[in-house]
Order: structure tokens, then sequence, then C-alpha cells
């Protein structure tokens, strides 16, 4: 596995491109502040625009770490931001796979939100697929791993529309210690 970062990628009708604090007004208003975006989701919705200024803030500061994964999901045509979508590594889901994990190497999570003006567009499987194969074209890695809350049947029909596989139940948490149900999938390479 080849680390490379978050690099611009696109798609049919999407750019997907690392963020700025210049994107902290198209993101708290299209998606950061929505209680029902963010209701599955490991972080909570933003009280104010300070407060994704903050996080895009930090963002910016890892985007020159060849292992941090982080894009802007954009309209290509009007530049409209209208999500995110990341890679990470998930150390608390070591256990429980029904994979050779120690053959495969440490698990790695792919995360994402989209604004519900957004929803049920396939913007979101469209985005997952480009990240999926950038993850295992160019960063060369075997496997990626997803969860989602057991609730969140959405979310399990855009990782099975982009290959995804169900594994196993788990207990996530979320940013504030919150245990949420959830189904973990995965995605091996070889069975694209």
């Amino acid at each position: 596995m080849k680390h490379c970062g978050t690099q611009e990628l696109t798609t049919e009708r999407l750019v997907l491109r690392r963020l700025s604090i210049d994107d902290s007004e198209m993101m708290y208003n299209n998606w950061a502040r929505d209680k029902q975006v963010t209701k599955y989701l490991r972080w909570n919705a933003h009280r104010s625009w300070g407060e994704t200024a903050e996080t895009l803030n930090e963002w910016e500061k890892h985007y020159n770490d060849p292992k941090f994964y982080q894009w802007g999901i954009t309209d290509k045509h009007s530049e409209v931001l209208m999500g995110t979508i990341s890679l990470f590594p998930a150390p608390m889901l070591k256990t429980g796979w029904h994979l050779n994990t120690e053959r495969l190497g440490a698990p790695w999570e792919v995360g994402y939100a989209l604004g519900r003006k957004w929803w049920n567009k396939g913007y979101m499987t469209e985005a997952l697929c480009a990240v999926r194969d950038y993850w295992f074209d160019t960063v060369g890695a075997d496997w990626l791993a997803a969860v989602h809350a057991n609730e969140n049947i959405a979310s399990a029909a855009v990782l099975e529309k982009a290959g995804f596989v169900y594994d196993h139940d788990v207990t996530d948490r979320k940013f504030d210690g919150t245990p949420v149900p959830c189904r973990a999938y995965h995605l091996l390479k070889e069975e694209l």
C-alpha cells in the first residue's frame, strides 16, 4: 500500500477535492448544521458557522500527510459543495471480521455525509465508487471497511451499490462516547 493523500477525483457529475476554511459557509448551510443529516454520524450537528470553520481549519492542516483522506463533494458544473467523504484507520474494528485481517492488514473505514437536498440522486454512490477505485487502484490497498448505524438503511443501500458486503454487527461510538448499534461491511479488491 502506498498512501497518496487527498488527490482530486472526478466523476461524471462530481469533483471530489480538498476542503479549505473558505468552504465553511457552504458546509455549514448545506449539511453540517442539519440534525437530520448528522443523526447517524459520529459527530453532532454544528451549532455555529465557527464550529464548521474550526473543523475545516483542522482538516486543512493535515492535507500534506499522505495518510489523510478527506474530500469535499462538489457538483462538477455549479461547484456547489454538497457533502464530504473520507477514509481513516479504524482501530476499533480490528475484531469480528470474517476475513483474514492478518493477511489483509488493518482496516481503513470510509465515512460520508451528504446534504439533504442531494439525497436519493445517486451522488453518494458515485462519490463512494470514485474513492473506492482510488483506494484500490492508486493507493493499492487490499480491502476497505464501512460501518453504518442499524437504522440508517439509506447508507446500507449506498454501500451495497458500491459493492460492499455485510460482515458482522458491531457497536460503534459517537465522538461523545454514545454507543450506536451498527452493521460492519467489507469490500475486497479481489472481489471487484
